[in-house]
């Protein structure tokens, strides 16, 4: 038996007013629609890869980003 949408017990009603409401789920994130946009995101990497990154000096995010997008090249087969 389906539990009726009013309770029809007033403890039952007084309850439900105090009740929390549901969280509503987040919205989906939208991704950039520029191509080849940068995003601003946090990622942790073990030290040693980060210090080999950092060692050649700056433009260090972006060999790191090199080195990513040759591996995803290579796993897709580009």
């Amino acid at each position: 038996m389906a539990t009726p949408r009013r309770p029809s017990n007033p403890k039952d009603a007084a309850e439900a007013l105090f009740t929390k409401p549901k969280k509503v789920a987040a919205p989906a994130v939208e991704r950039p629609t520029i191509p080849n946009a940068k995003e601003l995101v946090s990622l942790k990497i073990d030290s040693d890869i980060l210090a080999h990154f950092q060692a050649e000096g700056p433009g260090w995010q972006e060999r790191i980003n090199e080195t990513l997008r040759a591996g995803m090249n290579a796993e897709l087969g580009s």
